[in-house]
C-alpha cells in the first residue's frame, strides 16, 4: 500500500522536529510520497516563513529588492542546514531563491519558496528525490484547480519514484506561471497526491493529535474525534475547525481514499480517522461529532406578505447580491421571510447600506430588517438524523444557558444544525452544546 505524508509548518519548523519527521517517515516503508510545508512557528511570537515571504513581495513592490526581510530567512535555513549536519549548498539555493523573487514581483511565486526551500531540505536529509509541485499541479484560466490534468501529470511523473519529498501550497497556472493555493493549502496537495498516486491512506500530520470535538481555547480538554466522515469534515473545516483544510477532502473523495490526522510530536496517538460513509463506524455510540462556528456575521431579514406566490422574488435578491460580488453563507426562509447571511466584513464600505437600498428597489419588501454582529455555530453529526430528540437536547440546552437563538438552519441531509446567536454568546454557546452531549 502506498502512504502519502504532509507535514505541516510546525513539523518542519527547525531541525529538531525534521528529525522526528524522518523517524515517522522511515519507520514505515509504506510511507513513500512526503509533502511538507514552510517552517512555522518554533515558538509563540516567532513567525511564519510564509509570513516572511509575503513581506518579501512587498519590500520588492515598495523598494525593488527583498534584501532586508529575505536576510531573515535566509538565516533561518541556513541554520536548519547546519544544525541537521547537511552538506547540501543551501547558500547557493538561497541566493537564486532571492533573484528569482526580486525579478517576478510576484506575490504567489514569493510565498511558495517556503515550501519549496523547505522540500529541497528534507529531500536531502531523507536521501529521496526532490518533485517540484510546479511540474504536477495545474491550475485553470479561473484559478481552479483542473484536476484531470493534475491527476495525469501527478501518475506520469511519480510513476517509477520510490520516495519522493514534494513542497506543499503551489503549482502552476494556464500560463506556467506559479500559483498557490490558499493559506494552509500543503494540506491540498497531499490530498492531491494521494488521489494521483492512487494511495491507501493519506497520512496529515500536525501539532495535535486529531480533531477535537471542540475548541480547546473554548472547552478544557475536548474529547478527540476517533472517527468522521468526509462530509462531517468539509461542514466542521469551513466553519472554523482548522486542522485540515476544508478543500483537502474534495480529492480524495472520488477516490475513497482515507485521512489520517496525526500528531507529529506524538505519533504513537492513533488520531482521528476521515473515512467515507460506507466505513464509519460509529463505536462510541455518540449523538453528535463535532461543534465548530465563526464570528462577526451578519443577517439581512427580509419580509413580504404572500412572497412565495411572487414568482421569481428569490432570484431577484439574489441577483442584486451577485451585483456586489457578494458570497452567501445560509439563507434560511419562510413563506413570508427570506434571511440571507453574509460574512460582516464583505459589507464594509458603505456597501450594506446600498445593498439593503437596491433590494428594496428591485423587490419592494413589506420591511428589510438588517441584524449585525451575529455567530454561526455548527452541531455535527452523522447519526443526528437517525436519532430522536437530538435538536431538542441542542436548543433546551441553549435555552438553560439564557441564550437567545437569532436563526436556525438544517440542511436536508440533517447533518448538522446551525444556529446564529449574538457575537457575545459564542463561547458561552458551544461549551452549552458541548455539555449537553458529552455528560
Amino acid at each position: 500500500m502506498i502512504k502519502v505524508c504532509k507535514f505541516g509548518g510546525t513539523s518542519m519548523a527547525d531541525a529538531k522536529a525534521i528529525r522526528q519527521v524522518k523517524n515517522i517517515v522511515q519507520s514505515d516503508p509504506e510511507r513513500r510520497f512526503i509533502i511538507v510545508s514552510a517552517p512555522g512557528k518554533r515558538f509563540k511570537d516567532d513567525i511564519k516563513i510564509t509570513d516572511m515571504l509575503y513581506r518579501c513581495y512587498n519590500e520588492v513592490v515598495e523598494s525593488g529588492t527583498c534584501k532586508e526581510t529575505f536576510k531573515v530567512i535566509r538565516q533561518r535555513f541556513t541554520e536548519i542546514v547546519k544544525d541537521l549536519e547537511l552538506s547540501l549548498d543551501i547558500e547557493s539555493v538561497l541566493d537564486k531563491t532571492e533573484k528569482e523573487i526580486n525579478e517576478s514581483k510576484c506575490a504567489d511565486f514569493a510565498a511558495s519558496r517556503g515550501e519549496y526551500l523547505s522540500a529541497i531540505i528534507a529531500a536531502d536529509f531523507f536521501g529521496y528525490e526532490f518533485v517540484d509541485a510546479a511540474d504536477m499541479i495545474r491550475f485553470d484560466s479561473h484559478g481552479k484547480l483542473n484536476q484531470d490534468y493534475t491527476d495525469d501529470k501527478v501518475m506520469s511523473r511519480l510513476n517509477g519514484v520510490e520516495k519522493a519529498v514534494i513542497p506543499g501550497f503551489y503549482g502552476k497556472n494556464f500560463q506556467g506561471q506559479i500559483k498557490t493555493f490558499s493559506r494552509g493549502g500543503s494540506d491540498i496537495t497531499g490530498s492531491i497526491i494521494a488521489r494521483g498516486t492512487k494511495a491507501g491512506l493519506y497520512e496529515n500530520w500536525t501539532d495535535v493529535s486529531g480533531f477535537l470535538v471542540c475548541d480547546p481555547r473554548i472547552v478544557d480538554n475536548p474529547k478527540v474525534i476517533k472517527q468522521i466522515t468526509y462530509k462531517e469534515v468539509r461542514e466542521l473545516s469551513y466553519m472554523g475547525a482548522s486542522v485540515l483544510h476544508a478543500e483537502a477532502i474534495t480529492p480524495v473523495m472520488k477516490g475513497r481514499i482515507p485521512i489520517n490526522i496525526k500528531n507529529t510530536f506524538k505519533p504513537e496517538d492513533k488520531g482521528t480517522m476521515i473515512v467515507p460513509n460506507e466505513q464509519y463506524v460509529n463505536d462510541d455510540n455518540s449523538i453528535i461529532t463535532g461543534i465548530a462556528g465563526k464570528k462577526n456575521f451578519t443577517v439581512l431579514l427580509i419580509e413580504k406578505s404572500m412572497m412565495n406566490a411572487e414568482v421569481g422574488f428569490i432570484r431577484r435578491v439574489l441577483s442584486v447580491v451577485e451585483h456586489y460580488g457578494l458570497c452567501v453563507e445560509h439563507l434560511p426562509s419562510g413563506i413570508d421571510t427570506l434571511s440571507i447571511v453574509l460574512e460582516t466584513d464583505q459589507l464594509a464600505n458603505g456597501v450594506l447600506n446600498d445593498l439593503v437600498g437596491e433590494i428594496r428597489e428591485n423587490v419592494n419588501p413589506d420591511y428589510v430588517h438588517v441584524i449585525e454582529n451575529i455567530s454561526l455555530i455548527a452541531t455535527v453529526g452523522h447519526g443526528m438524523a437517525r436519532r430522536p430528540g437530538t435538536a431538542a437536547t441542542l436548543f433546551t440546552a441553549l435555552a438553560n444557558a439564557n441564550i437567545n437563538i437569532r436563526m436556525i438552519d438544517q440542511g436536508s441531509s440533517e447533518l448538522n444544525i446551525i444556529i446564529g446567536v449574538a457575537n457575545s454568546d459564542y463561547e458561552k454557546c458551544i461549551k452549552a452544546i458541548y455539555s449537553a452531549f458529552n455528560k
